[in-house]
């Protein structure tokens, strides 16, 4: 059973829009709309657009767009009954009866946080069993104490693909619930037969931040690959989304983040006082753990290996969280060394030696600068120019132009050159650089665009002008539901040339005849996100376009004639507005 819709209506009006989402992205406005950097998609060209009056939002770049619930869903990592409690908690509003089906993934979603309590119980107990004294040897050359492995919950999945198996089982735990944990696979889609995921490796249980295992990362003590193994995505984790050790490090960080690699460098520096280290689960930072480290940070100190691969990683990094606004301190450990082998190698003077390496750490810049000069014989006047093009790049990266000017002033004062001729090159670099970006953005806006509807709506290719009519009357209605009732007077579903689009349509026609409000927020639980992205940029190009009553009545006119129903001479005796707006659809499209 869904929600009532009075109750929609309620989060609808006491969460505005931009109230909600300026909460997260900073937006400015631009004409009736507002805009800014998508939090989606790494971007430096402004693309993530909002809309008050359809009540939503639509990125040009990335394609992702919806309403006030559907931002939530995205920007929170909730399901859309998670994502209805998060906005009504916001206003003060009271959820209605839970339905059957909210019912049943609540209970889904605990069994699998259960079994993860249950198999790292079972994991730090064979850790301290004779099967596990190979990996618990492992853990104390690493210098890891049973204080912390206690912490950590640190365990040791055995050398077999059925122990863990048996145990959950045994606990209660059928084998779907084991395999939608992701802690086991099924052959052949046959639950009646499972194997574990994790055998024979050190386990790391990833813990969210309010104290669940939600999932496993391990470390294989054979040869076998791969060397670390992570759970896959599932109903209660999702990798690009979670921060390990987060939970400890939030409430013990005094606004300052550290950013490492891997599950041992957080461990070392957790164990050496450093209780603010986290590491992301495997993967490269990505967008959605910036913002994540932004709530919980004012400064972050990335502290990656000095490897290529690490430097890189660090780059990526850099580009990431510096649209965050947080401040940003890159540490290089010195001889190739991660944190861990660095506080190791130097016994009890290992945590001093790291602190001074805090302290001693330049920013973002610095780093970058620094790393530019590498391999430049400064002394050569070919080596410095290429050195200062460099640095230009890198300077005209920054939009704060009070940063270009300290740079550009310390940069004048190492390589004797004009301050005022760096920063005239600087203007340039920016110039040129905005114009590959938005070349590049636009070329991004056209594949998304082609590539969403070659996947949504295969039939609009071959039906460029009505689909493109049908889509003008889908955001008209939405945007003016008052006059909804003409239009569904004059046209029907049946009349619309594609699947996609006609099911919109059907869709508001039957909410509109029973009485029922038809706005974006309101038909999310009737399709997909990516097809409610889909109606988003409808109701994006209609902000543009602010159609008329006479070039809605002009749409209506070309979809009868493309779906038979209306012969040419009555498209020719439109008025010079109906034509003209027939017209701007056209060309619209076209674009």
């Amino acid at each position: 059973m869904p929600l009532p819709d009075g109750f929609i209506e309620e989060i609808k009006v006491k969460n505005d829009t931009v109230d909600v989402i300026s909460s997260y992205v900073s937006l400015r406005r631009r004409g009736r709309n507002l805009v800014g950097l998508c939090p989606f998609h790494s971007e430096k060209t402004p693309s993530f657009n909002v809309y008050p009056l359809s009540s939503s939002f639509y990125c040009f770049g990335c394609g992702c767009g919806g309403d006030i619930i559907t931002f939530v869903e995205k920007i929170e990592n909730l399901d859309y009954l998670e994502a209805v409690k998060f906005l009504a908690q916001r206003a003060g509003v009271k959820m209605p009866e839970n339905s059957q089906r909210d019912q049943e993934n609540a209970f889904i979603k605990m069994r699998i946080l259960e079994v993860n309590r249950a198999a790292a119980r079972f994991f730090y107990e064979n850790l301290y069993s004779e099967k596990g004294r190979g990996a618990l040897d492992y853990l104390h050359r690493r210098g890891v104490s049973d204080r912390t492995i206690k912490k950590f919950g640190l365990g040791y999945s055995p050398n077999s693909r059925y122990n863990l198996i048996n145990h959950l089982r045994g606990c209660g735990f059928s084998n779907s619930e084991i395999v939608s944990a992701n802690l086991a696979y099924s052959r052949g889609g046959d639950t009646n037969s499972v194997s574990a995921r994790f055998f024979d490796r050190v386990m790391f249980p990833i813990i969210d931040l309010r104290g669940n295992v939600i999932a496993f990362g391990g470390r294989v003590m054979s040869g076998l690959k791969p060397k670390y193994l992570n759970t896959s995505d599932t109903l209660v984790f999702k990798k690009s989304l979670n921060i390990f050790a987060l939970n400890f490090a939030k409430a013990d960080n005094d606004g300052v983040l550290i950013l490492v690699e891997g599950y041992m460098d957080v461990i070392a520096l957790h164990q050496a006082g450093f209780r603010n280290a986290i590491a992301t689960l495997g993967t490269a930072l990505t967008s959605e753990q910036a913002r994540i480290i932004a709530r919980y940070a004012k400064e972050v100190v990335i502290c990656y290996d000095s490897d290529e691969a690490g430097q890189k990683a660090a780059s990526r990094a850099i580009d990431l969280l510096r649209p965050t606004g947080i401040l940003i301190k890159v540490i290089s450990v010195p001889d190739g060394k991660d944190p861990d082998e660095f506080i190791r190698s130097y016994g009890k003077d290992g945590a001093i030696r790291f602190a001074q390496l805090i302290k001693n750490s330049g920013n973002d810049i610095e780093y970058r600068l620094q790393k530019a000069a590498r391999g430049y014989n400064l002394a050569d006047s070919e080596a410095k120019i290429a050195y200062l093009k460099d640095c230009v790049k890198i300077l005209a990266s920054l939009d704060d132009l009070i940063e270009q000017e300290i740079y550009a002033g310390k940069l004048s004062e190492k390589l004797d050159i004009l301050k005022q001729t760096i920063m005239s090159q600087v203007a340039k670099e920016r110039l040129r650089t905005k114009k590959r970006v938005e070349k590049k953005q636009f070329l991004n806006i056209q594949q998304n665009l082609s590539a969403r509807n070659d996947r949504l709506n295969a039939e609009k290719s071959h039906n460029l002008r009505a689909a493109a009519a049908e889509e003008a009357i889908i955001a008209y209605i939405i945007n003016n539901p008052e006059s909804a009732g003409n239009i569904f007077y004059r046209l029907s579903y049946r009349d619309f040339c594609t699947s996609f689009n006609r099911k919109i349509y059907s869709v508001l026609e039957k909410r509109f005849k029973a009485g029922r409000p038809i706005s974006i927020t309101d038909l999310t639980l009737d399709f997909s996100c990516d097809e409610v992205s889909a109606i988003a940029a409808m109701l994006a190009k209609e902000a543009e376009r602010m159609s008329s009553r006479d070039a809605v009545s002009e749409y209506i006119n070309v979809i009868l004639f493309e779906s038979g129903k209306l012969d040419e001479d009555k498209i020719g005796a439109a008025c010079d507005e109906q034509i003209i707006g027939y017209m701007q659809l056209l060309r619209e499209h076209k674009k």
